[in-house]
């Protein structure tokens, strides 16, 4: 998540709080940054206009005015509760914390009967098992891939040796029981798969990743798909 759209998702989430604010180490968790990446947002926010204060007293925080706007959306109950249902079905998914303020301004702008018919229809999908911890590097390498970005990776392989080489991310894939990010290794001057789970650390640097050709990281299953196809509408083949 890049500086613009974190700030904007925090200022929904804020929305959200309502008059109980939240506190800096609650936010900082939920975006998955430090606690004081969130009060350099939250004064940039102040200095932009939004109406943020500090709330003083034991457990204490941030709170939004409540005179802010809500921005307008459509979804219907069953559309909030099939993002919910994707979102707890996938915790360690690449933009997790973009979903989850996606969720939440869904919630945010429905009317009273809506919300309680996602409540109910939520309470009525269960989800098995604990969903996988997202790697440490995760935010970092999703922001590489959505600014084309050449990223740093320090990198795990499966025997446990660890390397450090600079790759371009070209795409996010999931196979068997894993994700992946399949780039373009500058130091191998190769394409490589890298398991999300195995990127222990990760940094941006200046340089520009090109895309390049699919085709080179190996011909897809039949039936693979992309999350949404060409025409920018949910896959369905």
């Amino acid at each position: 998540m890049n500086r613009t759209d974190r700030l904007h998702a925090l200022t929904e989430e804020l929305r959200r709080a309502g008059p109980r604010g939240r506190t800096a180490q609650r936010l900082a968790g939920w975006l998955e940054v430090s606690t004081r990446t969130v009060k350099r947002d939250v004064a940039a926010l102040q200095q932009a206009g939004v109406p943020v204060r500090a709330a003083a007293g034991p457990g204490g925080g941030y709170v939004l005015d409540a005179a802010a706007t809500l921005p307008p959306v459509n979804l219907t109950p069953a559309q909030a509760v099939a993002v919910a249902v994707a979102l707890a079905g996938s915790g360690d998914a690449p933009f997790a914390v973009d979903g989850r303020a996606a969720l939440g301004k869904v919630v945010d702008v429905l009317g009273p009967a809506a919300r309680a018919e996602v409540d109910r229809l939520a309470g009525r999908v269960w989800v098995h098992g604990t969903p996988a911890r997202r790697g440490r590097a995760a935010a970092v390498v999703e922001q590489a891939l959505a600014g084309r970005r050449v990223v740093a990776l320090t990198y795990r392989d499966r025997d446990g040796a660890t390397t450090r080489r600079r790759v371009e991310p070209q795409l996010l894939a999931r196979t068997g029981d894993h994700w992946y990010l399949a780039a373009w290794c500058r130091e191998r001057d190769a394409p490589r798969w890298f398991r999300w789970d195995r990127i222990e650390d990760a940094a941006l640097t200046p340089g520009t990743a090109p895309a390049r050709d699919p085709a080179v990281f190996g011909t897809p299953p039949p039936d693979a798909r992309a999350v949404r196809d060409e025409a920018g509408s949910p896959a369905t083949r």
